[in-house]
């Protein structure tokens, strides 16, 4: 494997512990996300002086390997990487199953319970009125605590609610499935933040927009099984509700056993980061000494970056749109086609595979050409164009026509989740990549809970078309915004030794501030 570093480009074997070994001397480097203190520019001795103020300078190991490399560190890939992201990946693809599987059996669950459609919707809303609250709290965690006890507690509240809801077996035990549902719902907090992390801290700059594409994935494979597996397992035996029970304890109970084989596995083969940095990005913020960074300081930085602030509202609205044709889809598709419950799952599945093949098309897109911006528009573009073609061949009484438009609209509508991550890491570096993430997710909860409401009430009162035209009109909104987004790709040039590796998050539109304490970019020749 070549070496990320300035050594030469020379490849090396892998150590023991699976990772390729750095020069001799050099430390094992603490992390800090977010708030960077600046430096002077180097004098002609080739170290850098302190900043003034007082400032504390870097480690004299730091200072020494940014002044043998000219300015760049040696960096090296972990074997772990690949165990890492397949872990997550799979307790993320719990999770999503667990999140859609009451809402694409609507009809039978709100049967077996004796609730409502409302009572059932609630069920997978509950996640998103969870994640508001609460993700503050759970970023604060991740960048204080760090990304091991992060993922065991996502893994581990998984387990535990699906354990929970094997005691939900009966028709009067709705409040329990809720509270169910809700632990699981608590759990998400600690997984949907975690992919442009992992990416950023264990993949090198050729790799990470694909490596969070396939993070994101695991979470749209859940989403896809929960479409297609509950159909299969619970039909809907409406006139025989103890066979009903049994059919959902098979489903609840073998959900609870993997999940809990994943907690385990993730206590085995998560670590905080790999001995040493994947990036010349990450290996600048690993240099910083954590007494640094201010997590308040971070989450003021991210509200006064105007192309962050944009692109927060209009990842919401995209992906809040997502999670509410997710959740109806079930009564959009039952409403024009009887009885065709499993067909219904059919069709969330298609949507979903196909938006799984373009997350990892964009992913590997953007490691080739780095075009954030360009992309994130016409993908977001073609997502609207799709959700009309959706919203006006429903009703046509072909079903072999909504499996084709929807396949089309998730092949754009889920393949936008990775980029919305990768560019808003990109344009807050050096921001930490769990709270620019994190928000990000919050937005998508509060529009997706908005639009859920609304299009459900639109769906059920004047019908599926009412409600997709109005999902339509707020993406055209985010078009809009989208477009006005300043394309900043900070830690991409810091990577390609185009930004000076002093560099401090600071607002892209805050005054000036002295010298020695604002990002400084200076040309590659």
């Amino acid at each position: 494997m070549v070496e990320d570093g300035g050594g030469g480009g020379e490849e090396e074997e892998e150590a023991a512990e699976g990772e390729m070994p750095a020069t001799a001397g050099v430390p094992a480097l603490q992390r800090c996300n977010g708030f960077l203190p600046g430096k002077e520019a180097e004098d002609g001795g080739g170290r850098a002086a302190p900043a003034g103020g007082g400032e504390r300078a870097a480690p004299a190991e730091a200072e020494a390997m940014l002044s043998a490399g000219g300015g760049r560190l040696e960096t090296r890939l972990s074997r772990r990487r690949l165990a890492v992201l397949a872990v997550f990946s799979c307790y993320s693809l719990v999770n999503a199953f667990q999140w859609i599987q009451y809402s694409i059996l609507s009809n039978v669950f709100a049967g077996f319970y004796g609730v409502s459609f409302t009572q059932i919707d609630w069920l997978s809303m509950v996640y998103m009125v969870a994640y508001v609250p609460l993700i503050l709290p759970a970023t604060w965690l991740l960048d204080a605590r760090g990304l091991r006890l992060t993922a065991l507690l996502g893994a581990g509240l998984n387990g535990l609610g699906a354990w929970l809801k094997c005691a939900s077996l009966a028709p009067d035990r709705y409040p329990i499935t809720f509270a169910a549902q809700a632990v699981c719902a608590v759990a998400q907090v600690f997984i949907l933040g975690l992919p442009s992390r992992i990416a950023s801290v264990w993949f090198g700059p050729t790799e990470v927009s694909t490596a969070c594409a396939v993070a994101v994935l695991g979470n749209q494979l859940g989403t896809a099984i929960g479409f297609l597996l509950p159909p299969v397992l619970v039909p809907n035996t409406h006139n025989d509700l103890d066979l009903m029970a049994h059919n959902i304890s098979i489903m609840f109970y073998g959900t609870a056993i993997v999940s809990t084989l994943l907690f385990f596995l993730t206590g085995v083969v998560f670590e905080e980061k790999p001995k040493y940095p994947p990036s010349h990005s990450q290996a600048v913020l690993q240099t910083m000494p954590p007494e640094d960074y201010s997590y308040k300081q971070s989450i003021i930085n991210l509200f006064r970056n105007i192309p962050f602030v944009l692109l927060l509202i209009s990842y919401g609205i995209m992906t809040g749109a997502f999670y509410s044709v997710s959740t109806l889809l079930n009564q959009m598709i039952v409403t024009h086609y009887e009885g065709e419950e499993v067909n219904a799952g059919r069709i969330g599945l298609t949507l979903v595979v196909a938006g799984m093949v373009g997350s990892i098309i964009c992913g590997l897109w953007l490691d080739y050409t780095k075009t954030y911006k360009q992309t994130t528009l016409i993908v977001y573009v073609l997502s609207f164009i799709g959700l009309l073609v959706f919203t006006f061949t429903l009703d046509l009484g072909y079903l072999i026509v909504v499996f084709v438009t929807g396949g089309i609209l998730g092949f754009f509508m889920t393949g936008y989740l990775p980029l919305g991550f990768e560019f808003a890491v990109e344009i807050t570096y050096p921001e930490s990549e769990g709270t620019s993430s994190g928000l990000l997710n919050a937005s998508a909860q509060i529009f997706g809970i908005v639009f859920t409401l609304v299009q459900g009430k639109l769906t059920t009162d004047y019908g599926p078309r009412a409600g997709n035209l109005f999902l339509c009109a707020w993406i055209f909104v985010g078009i809009i915004l989208t477009a006005l987004i300043k394309s900043d790709l900070r830690r991409h040039n810091v990577n390609s030794g185009i930004m000076n590796l002093d560099v401090k998050a600071v607002p892209v539109d805050s005054p000036v501030e002295p010298e020695s304490t604002t990002l400084k970019i200076q040309s590659a020749l």
